[in-house]
């Protein structure tokens, strides 16, 4: 725990934000820089607590050996200067999760969901069964929901749900979580890791200081999760879409210690992806001994979460899917593995380093691809070598609108970008909402 220290907050948006107002109320000095102009609320707010406020393109010459601790935000890279310069001075970097962990109550149930794909999904359903079971729950992390503005709420007891990003585990130093869940590993993020084995090594660090004592749910269809459970020192269970394990399907039905949990038919969300999220609930909900009554209920009734295979609207017989959470080509492939009908598909945004080549297995009812920003040049090089018709254009208005003049009715017109979206919008959320707003002016 922090107090009257100095610190050093590099970046604003939410996390900083929050991290900024819980520190600043526990008599720390803090300082914050971000590269523009933030919200005129949230910076008024953070002034009235004292905290200092800088726009500046080079943080680095005004951080120096004064300060005690860095917190930065998870999408700056561990190469910024002022990162490098504080591992000179050995002053820690950190983030928002690992500052709200040092003001939480020791005897709280921390339950952490990270994994290349499926962790917002996993983390709502975790969340929404356990709120229906009465439990004292609360949800944050790479959701949408910072830490910091939770922990004044967390009491002796109660149950944190959190989904850790990759990039929030890289800053982590002593959080710990009790129950992890590790959805499935595939190739992305090597703008930020580099190398595929970085980014699973940095992973791994979600079961750091797990005992046995401590539960690591591990998908036993994952051949890269596989490896890395081995090297884990957790209770670990196991679930399986397609054979015997901990929490598996058969015959349509979903079962964990061999007890039916659910049949497929109440389930309102389809698709195998979706029922290895269901499973990874289940195990850490049955941990809270909750009903089966419980869990159908809930599951009858969940729709999904926004900005994942999102159904928007139909306009003149085509149909509109809001995907902008798929962030990677393995997201992309998910998406289109759900649908049975024909796809205009939209791509594009900022270049991951990774290709699209793995698409080609998915794209059977794909008829035409449309893509705009950062990447659209690499996306016409794949359709152009698979032949698939590729129009190019600078922008989401002009993808949508392009996609609409090239559809048929009965079509899907599918917004999974399999890219990031900071060359044009700040975050995944934002480019949804974008996408949702044009899409409903089209007549």
């Amino acid at each position: 725990m922090w107090e009257n220290k100095k610190i050093f907050i590099l970046g604003m948006a939410r996390s900083g934000y929050e991290a900024a107002k819980l520190l600043a109320k526990k008599n720390n000095r803090v300082l914050i820089t971000d590269l523009k102009e933030q919200d005129k609320d949230h910076v008024k707010e953070l002034k009235a607590l004292g905290v200092e406020y800088v726009i500046t393109n080079e943080p680095e010459l005004i951080f120096d050996n004064s300060y005690d601790l860095v917190v930065k935000n998870p999408g700056i890279n561990k190469e910024h200067p002022v990162v490098i310069k504080a591992k000179e001075l050995n002053i820690p970097v950190i983030n928002e999760v690992e500052v709200a962990y040092h003001y939480l109550p020791k005897d709280i149930t921390i339950i952490g969901i990270t994994g290349s794909n499926g962790k917002t999904t996993t983390t709502t359903i975790i969340y929404e069964i356990l709120k229906a079971a009465g439990k004292a729950v609360h949800i944050a992390g790479n959701i949408g929901f910072p830490l910091c503005s939770f922990v004044s709420r967390i009491k002796k007891g109660d149950i944190l749900v959190i989904e850790i990003s990759s990039h929030q585990l890289v800053d982590f130093d002593q959080f710990k979580t009790g129950i992890a869940v590790l959805t499935n590993l595939s190739e992305t993020h090597l703008d930020f890791f580099k190398t595929y084995d970085n980014y699973v090594k940095n992973k791994g660090r979600i079961f750091k200081y797990h005992t046995k004592d401590n539960l690591a749910i591990i998908n036993k269809n994952n051949y890269d999760s596989l490896l890395l459970a081995k090297k884990i020192a957790s209770n670990k269970k196991y679930f399986s879409v397609s054979d015997k394990a901990d929490c598996y399907l058969e015959n349509n039905i979903i079962y964990y210690n061999n007890e039916e949990i659910i049949k497929l038919e109440n389930i309102k969300i389809k698709g195998n992806h979706n029922y290895e999220n269901i499973m990874c609930a289940i195990m850490v909900i049955k941990q809270f001994n909750v009903d089966n009554i419980v869990i159908n209920k809930v599951l009858k009734e969940f729709s999904g979460v926004e900005h994942r295979i999102e159904y928007v609207k139909e306009v003149n017989k085509r149909v509109f899917y809001n995907d902008s959470k798929s962030t990677n080509v393995r997201a992309t492939q998910i998406a289109l593995r759900s649908f049975k009908s024909p796809v205009i598909l939209i791509l594009g945004g900022l270049d991951r380093g990774f290709p699209f080549d793995d698409l080609k297995s998915d794209i059977n009812y794909v008829k035409e691809i449309v893509c705009y920003g950062e990447t659209k040049n690499k996306i016409k090089e794949f359709a152009d070598r698979i032949n698939i018709s590729c129009n190019v254009v600078d922008n989401l208005k002009q993808a949508i609108n392009k996609s609409y003049e090239l559809s048929s009715p009965k079509d899907i017109i599918l917004f999974s970008p399999a890219c990031a979206s900071w060359d044009q919008y700040k975050d995944f959320e934002e480019r949804g909402k974008e996408f949702k707003k044009i899409v409903n002016t089209l007549k």
